[in-house]
């Protein structure tokens, strides 16, 4: 039934009816042969895989949920959230052909394009990462022929008017790739809003747990799904039984996590842009942000994903505040069940025109927790801050 929530139908994908009696997630085949019933069996591709590089149950059954959340004809699974970005761009440019993008980009990304597609002939323009829809769309020659989309911006989370961009791309013929890791699939479909291409890193909500490695290409479109697919399939971007089960696994609980880590990161967030140590908090749901009209039109739900930006101080200070911590992990990414901060003055420094900020800028990914066990760690740590900066 398609009025079913997001919430329902992730769980209702594993207890169909089917033949016979069987687990509630399908097994983890580790092979590479695939044995046949006879040899006229052996490239029929219609009664199932014929070799171990393609995928097996558990990614089979990855690629239907996943395809279902995001509204998709088809879906696959690459080894990275980066590869699944890489990936389309490789798959849909050539020599001489133009990406526009922003200048808030994902680092690896950004470099992917000066490292790997400059060479090959394909330009990149970045607009700034505060452009609205007029000034983006003023960045498009004659020659761009992919807008790349990541909405929030990493790090400073300036947000696009993604469904106005993407009708204005479509009606240029012009491709829309969207990097929409933050919204999950769930809290923003991009394919929904006209985007052709939807990317995400399962490492991060997908899975959960932060114990995998994996990314999603999703497409409504089979035209321009094919070229990628047969990108996919030329490189060998696979990935193993293994890890598509573990994506499984932790999709099904995606919009409870989700909606608790959000619940968890609103509390925090109000009480840090309430310090007197805090210039301000990044984050497109809190009231006040300059991005908070957009996301509430086009978002159902935030990542536990933002940007603190504290008064003054320098990096000594920053590293004295986190040193202090103890429930925060100081590591990369997010999405899984620990809270995690990390230090991201620096990679500003990447970006053409790096923003002014008011001093350092923390970045807080808010997990399962306790908010208040979390509050007070912080509290910990912005008497370090302060003892630093006395």
């Amino acid at each position: 039934m398609t009025d079913r929530s997001d919430r329902t139908r992730l769980i209702a994908g594993a207890t169909r009816r089917t033949p016979g009696r069987r687990p509630v997630s399908p097994p983890v085949e580790r092979a590479s042969t695939l044995l046949n019933d006879s040899p006229a069996a052996m490239r029929d591709g219609s009664i199932g895989p014929t070799y171990g590089i393609e995928d097996l149950s558990a990614g089979r059954e990855l690629r239907t949920a996943l395809a279902e959340l995001e509204g998709a004809s088809d879906v696959w699974l690459v080894p990275s959230g980066l590869a699944a970005v890489t990936v389309p761009l490789t798959a849909l440019l050539q020599p001489g052909d133009q990406v526009v993008t922003t200048d808030a980009l994902y680092g690896p990304t950004r470099r992917f394009l000066h490292r790997h597609l400059r060479p090959r002939g394909i330009d990149t323009v970045f607009h700034p990462a505060e452009a609205g829809t007029d000034a983006i769309l003023s960045a498009l020659t004659d020659r761009t022929k992919v807008l790349l989309i990541e909405s929030p911006g990493s790090l400073t989370f300036d947000m696009q008017d993604v469904p106005a961009l993407a009708a204005a791309c479509r009606a240029r013929g012009v491709l829309t790739i969207m990097d929409n890791t933050w919204g999950a699939g769930l809290a923003f479909k991009p394919l929904a809003h006209g985007v052709d291409v939807s990317v995400q890193a399962l490492t991060k909500y997908a899975g959960g747990h932060s114990d995998l490695l994996m990314g999603s290409i999703a497409v409504a479109d089979d035209t321009v799904g094919k070229p990628i697919f047969e990108t996919i399939e030329d490189y060998g971007w696979r990935v193993t039984s293994d890890d598509a089960w573990l994506a499984l696994r932790g999709l099904r609980t995606l919009p409870l996590r989700y909606a608790e880590q959000a619940r968890s990161a609103r509390i925090v967030a109000d009480w840090l842009k309430a310090r007197p140590e805090v210039a301000d908090v990044i984050w497109p749901a809190l009231p006040g942000s300059p991005a908070h009209a957009l996301w509430s039109r086009d978002y159902t739900g935030a990542a536990s994903l933002f940007g603190v930006v504290m008064k003054d101080g320098d990096t000594a200070a920053a590293h004295a505040l986190m040193s202090a911590l103890s429930l925060f992990g100081l590591g990369y990414s997010w999405g899984g069940f620990e809270s995690l901060i990390t230090h991201e003055t620096a990679q500003l420094s990447m970006r053409a025109s790096p923003p002014k900020l008011a001093g350092e800028l923390l970045r807080l990914h808010v997990g399962l927790e306790d908010p208040a066990d979390l509050i007070a760690d912080l509290e910990v740590g912005l008497a370090a801050w302060r003892a630093s900066t006395d």
